[in-house]
């Protein structure tokens, strides 16, 4: 039986492993958009549960997943985090009132927080984190009426789960072209390992310093900036109105975007979508509730760099670069320009003739893909700054 102190312990334990694991993780990550930050947005997530556990002492494994997934829903990042804290929000759902649970009730519950994550997102894609933890789940299901240990119901839906890691690279085309399997379902196994080391009384992974390891990566340089339909980023909280019906608004932001994610609990809702218009969908969401927190972040921008073999910056390096800006005011700035040129053209071929002619901020778009015009109107306030 896992009591809750257990699986208090084998969250932290879960959470360790992929803070350990991040880099590999975001090292193969190009589904649906290669932006490299899989693994740093679950360790991230899941790090908001760990905070809220080590502050209360649950007594029931009711209450730590309670505690679990609502921290989740608030510190979910990207597509992965929002995802990872619908299963375990599910899994909350599946184990409310119980005081520990066995086998079948944590194969019950696994079962359950798939349901959850597929109702929740719009348009669910073969080979990703839903279709590895969906037969992960299976299998704990069949595991739980061979053997009843909560060890053993975990760690044969583990097993199953790698096999079917494994075959996602041949399940969708990004994955093959790109040589690599999906972080998502990589990065959800590597939490599970955590907590079944933990439930088998193992000691809790510590974090580990930073370095550079061996790991895969995803052939970046093969994908195309044409293969991301969509710029933006997008994930923000509305604290709910009372009796909001949210129908209207997943259908809205369905219709300017994609890679739609909505998680939601009795207070608030989370949206995960990537679209070109981000203002629209943060003005439509004050018809729904009050607007708590955001992060908006271009894709494009991330995936170039990590194909120029750079760090994709994001919203986690804005106190850095605040930090350089600030010790940076004193140098003598660049010589002012008259004009400025800014171009708008699609593929990295044109990309570089007009870097060769010096224009000094390039959009990527054209015929069928067109530029919105804040993307257009952020370029030029960009060049506005480094002219």
């Amino acid at each position: 039986m896992i009591t809750a102190k257990q699986l208090s312990e084998a969250y932290i334990s879960g959470a360790n492993n992929i803070e350990n694991n991040r880099q590999k993780v975001d090292a193969l990550n190009v589904f649906p958009v290669p932006d490299g930050d899989t693994g740093t947005n679950m360790s991230l997530t899941i790090q908001t549960a760990v905070n809220e556990l080590k502050k209360s002492e649950p007594a029931t494994v009711g209450e730590a997943a309670k505690i679990t997934a609502g921290a989740l829903l608030r510190g979910a990042r990207g597509n992965s985090g929002v995802i990872l804290s619908l299963l375990f929000r599910g899994l909350s759902k599946s184990v409310k009132g119980l005081t520990d649970m066995d086998g079948a009730q944590l194969a019950a519950a696994m079962a359950e927080g798939v349901t959850t994550a597929y109702g929740a997102v719009m348009k669910p894609a073969e080979g990703t984190v839903l279709t590895v933890s969906r037969l992960a789940a299976a299998r704990a299901v069949e595991a739980a009426q061979e053997n009843p240990s909560a060890e053993y119901v975990l760690e044969q839906a583990i097993a199953a789960g790698y096999e079917t890691l494994a075959q996602t690279i041949d399940m969708n085309p990004v994955l093959k072209k790109a040589g690599v399997v999906d972080a998502g379902g990589k990065g959800y196994l590597i939490i599970l390992d955590g907590m079944l080391r933990a439930l088998r009384g193992e000691a809790l992974p510590q974090v580990e310093e930073d370095g550079e390891k061996d790991q895969d990566k995803a052939d970046f340089g093969a994908l195309s900036l044409e293969d991301i339909t969509f710029t933006y980023d997008t994930v923000f909280i509305v604290r709910k109105r009372d009796g909001v019906d949210t129908g209207p608004y997943r259908a809205y932001l369905d219709s300017i975007g994609d890679s739609l994610v909505i998680g939601e609990d009795d207070e608030a809702f989370k949206v995960h979508v990537h679209t070109d218009t981000p203002g629209d969908a943060l003005n439509e969401a004050q018809k729904y509730g009050t607007l708590e927190l955001a992060k908006i972040e271009n894709m494009r921008t991330q995936a170039a760099d990590l194909a120029a073999g750079k760090k994709a910056q994001s919203t986690d390096d804005l106190d850095a670069v605040e930090a350089e800006l600030e010790r940076g005011e004193a140098a003598v700035a660049a010589p002012e320009k008259r004009y400025g040129f800014l171009a708008v053209c699609a593929g990295e071929g044109l990309e570089a003739v007009f870097r060769d002619l010096t224009v000094d901020r390039i959009v990527s778009g054209g015929q069928t893909m067109n530029p919105s015009t804040e993307a257009i109107l952020q370029e030029v306030n960009l060049s506005l700054i480094h002219i």
